[in-house]
């Protein structure tokens, strides 16, 4: 599951510091999500940009079903696991 990947990676870079400055790195780079999925991959995780992105599609998609009458539009705040990882990681 791609929580537990990402939880994974998580406690890994807060504990090493060359993983934690290689994912950080990877911000700076064109496609900084193909870059932080192909760091994590190298270094063992099953991360995928797909995975990441349904994941979001899904979280998203339970919190506009649990509105009441059901919400049709996206609600502005609501970030990603990406996100969420590198902000607890810096």
């Amino acid at each position: 599951m791609i929580e537990h990947e990402m939880q994974r990676l998580l406690y890994k870079a807060k504990n090493d510091n060359e993983v934690k400055q290689a994912l950080i790195a990877t911000k700076s780079d064109p496609d900084p999500l193909k870059a932080f999925c192909e760091t994590a991959q190298r270094l063992g995780y099953d991360i995928t940009a797909g995975e990441l992105f349904a994941h979001g599609l899904t979280m998203n998609d339970e919190k506009l079903r649990a509105t009441n009458g059901g919400g049709s539009f996206e609600i502005e705040g609501w970030n990603d696991l990406y996100e969420n990882f590198m902000e607890e990681l810096q």
